[in-house]
C-alpha cells in the first residue's frame, strides 16, 4: 500500500474543503492508473474529472486512433498525460490492433473500432468523411492552379515549381491546414518557407515586367519573346533572351497560337482561259511595287460572315490595300486593285499572283489589269504552296487577331472596324525580324522609299 504525502490529509468523513489539503491533479492521475483501490473516489476532492468511466476511457482511446488530433491535443482536453493515454489503449486494444508508436517512420495499421464498441456503419462514415477531405483538397489545389498560375486543370502538381506550389499553399492556407498542403503538393516545410522569403523579396526585374507586360498587350498579345526582345531594346532596355523567356512565363504573356484552319475556295470553274504562273513561288522582290499577291479568306463570327480581299507586297509583306465585305463578290476584289492601283507610279506595272478563283476570271478583273498594263500570275489549281505568301498573312491575321478573341456579341460592322485597325497596325508598328526588326512602312523609310509615315 502506497503510503500518502505529508502534504495530504484526507480523511473520509470530513469536508475537503476544510480537512484535506489538495494535491497537484497530477498526483491522483498518477495514483488513479496505478492503483484505482487505494484512492477512495467518495472522499477526493479532484476537478476537470480526473476520474473517468469506461466510456470516457474508449472515447480517448478512439480520438487517439482516430489521428485526427494529436496525442497531446487529445491528452490536454483531457487534463491527463499522454502516457495515460497509451495505457489506456493498451487496455482496450488486442496487440494486433495495437498502433506502433516507437517507429517513427512505421506505417500505423489499422485499429479496428469495433473493439470499442462503435458500429461498422460508424466506421465508414469516418472514411468517407476522409476521402472526400483529400478529393475535395485535390480539387481546390487545381482549380487553383489554373486560376493563379494559368495551369490547366489536371496538370501533374510534381510538374510544378516550388515557387508556384508555394504559391498555391498560400491561396489555400484560409481553408486547409500547412500540413495538409504541404502533404497533398510534396513540397518540404523548409522549402515552403524559403519561398516564402524569396516572394517577398523585391524583384530586381520588376520594370522589365512592367514593360514587357505594355509591349505586350499594345501588340494584340501576339509577340513571342523575340519580338519583345527587340521592343524592348528600342526604349533603351537589354535583357538577355533567356531571361525574357523565363519572366514572359512567369507574367503569363503567352502568345495566342491555334491551328484551327477554315479554307475559303472560290473556285468555280474554269470560266476563262488561265495564265502562266509567272511568279513561280518565288516570293521576293528588289523594290516595292514589283510582285503582288492576292487572295480572299474567309471569318465566321456570330453576326454572320465577312470576307476580305487583300494585296500582299513580296519587298516587305506590307498589306498596299484591301476591301472588306459581307458577299465575296467580283466589286469585292475589283475595289481592292482599283485603290492599289492608286499607289502606283507612272512606270510601275507588278505582277499579281492569284489562285485559278473566279474573281480573278471575270472581265472586270482582266479589263482593268489590262488597262493598266499589269501582269497576270496564277497559281497551278487547288495549289496553295503557290501563293504561300499571302496564306502566311491570312495565317498570322487569325492567329493573332481572330481566333484568340470572343466574337459572339460583335456586330459586323463593329468586326469590320477592328480588321481595320489591326490591318493598319500591321504595316506601321508590328515588328518583323525579317525586316531588321521594323515594321514594313518603317523599313520602308528606313531605305527611302517613303519619306513619312501614312
Amino acid at each position: 500500500m502506497l503510503a500518502w504525502p505529508s502534504c495530504l490529509a484526507i480523511h473520509s468523513g470530513d469536508s475537503p474543503a476544510a480537512n484535506q489539503k489538495v494535491a497537484a491533479p497530477s498526483f491522483y492521475r498518477w495514483l488513479e492508473e496505478h492503483n484505482p483501490s487505494s484512492l477512495n473516489r467518495t472522499s477526493v476532492y479532484h476537478s476537470n474529472n480526473l476520474i473517468f468511466s469506461e466510456d470516457e476511457k474508449k472515447n480517448a482511446v478512439v480520438n487517439l486512433c482516430a489521428r485526427d488530433t494529436s496525442a497531446k491535443e487529445v491528452a490536454n482536453k483531457l487534463g491527463v498525460s499522454r502516457q495515460v493515454l497509451y495505457k489506456w489503449k493498451d487496455k482496450f486494444l488486442s496487440p494486433e490492433q495495437s498502433i506502433s508508436m516507437s517507429k517513427k517512420h512505421d506505417k500505423p495499421k489499422q485499429d479496428s473500432p469495433s473493439s470499442l464498441g462503435i458500429s461498422a456503419h460508424h466506421e465508414e462514415l469516418l472514411r468517407l468523411k476522409k476521402q472526400l477531405y483529400e478529393l475535395q483538397l485535390e480539387h481546390d489545389i487545381l482549380t487553383k492552379a489554373n486560376e493563379i498560375i494559368k495551369k490547366d486543370q489536371g496538370i501533374n502538381n510534381q510538374k510544378l515549381t516550388n515557387k508556384e506550389k508555394t504559391l498555391l499553399i498560400d491561396a489555400l492556407l484560409s481553408k486547409y491546414s500547412l500540413k495538409n498542403l504541404l502533404s497533398q503538393l510534396q513540397l518540404a516545410r523548409s522549402t515552403y518557407f524559403y519561398q516564402k522569403v524569396s516572394l517577398n523579396k523585391p524583384s530586381k526585374y520588376a520594370d522589365v515586367i512592367r514593360k514587357m507586360t505594355e509591349i505586350f498587350n499594345q501588340n494584340h498579345q501576339c509577340y513571342g519573346y523575340r519580338r519583345i526582345q527587340v521592343a524592348l531594346q528600342q526604349v533603351g532596355v537589354s535583357v538577355a533572351e533567356k531571361v525574357i523567356r523565363r519572366l514572359q512565363k512567369e507574367a503569363s504573356l503567352i502568345p495566342f497560337s491555334s491551328n484551327k484552319r477554315r479554307n475559303y475556295s472560290s473556285y468555280y470553274g474554269e470560266i476563262s482561259p488561265p495564265v502562266e504562273n509567272i511568279v513561280s513561288r518565288n516570293f521576293s522582290a528588289p523594290k516595292p511595287n514589283q510582285k503582288w499577291l492576292t487572295d480572299i479568306t474567309e471569318f465566321r463570327i456570330a453576326a454572320g460572315k465577312i470576307y476580305l480581299s487583300p494585296i500582299i507586297d513580296c519587298f516587305d509583306g506590307m498589306v498596299v490595300s484591301w476591301s472588306l465585305g459581307t458577299r465575296p463578290t467580283a466589286n469585292l476584289v475589283n475595289n481592292m486593285l482599283d485603290k492599289a492601283i492608286l499607289h502606283l507610279d507612272e512606270q510601275e506595272k507588278p505582277i499579281i499572283n492569284s489562285d485559278r478563283g473566279a474573281h480573278y476570271r471575270w472581265p472586270g478583273w482582266i479589263e482593268r489589269m489590262e488597262k493598266h498594263q499589269l501582269t497576270r500570275s496564277m497559281s497551278k489549281k487547288g495549289c496553295s504552296p503557290d501563293n504561300a505568301a499571302c496564306e502566311g498573312f491570312f495565317g498570322r491575321l487569325k492567329t493573332e487577331f481572330f481566333y484568340q478573341r470572343d466574337w459572339h456579341t460583335t456586330s459586323i460592322e463593329q468586326f469590320i472596324e477592328s480588321v481595320n485597325d489591326y490591318i493598319n497596325w500591321y504595316n506601321k508598328k508590328r515588328i518583323k525580324l525579317s525586316l531588321d526588326s521594323k515594321s514594313p512602312i518603317e523599313y520602308r523609310i528606313a531605305n527611302g522609299y517613303l519619306t513619312k509615315t501614312v
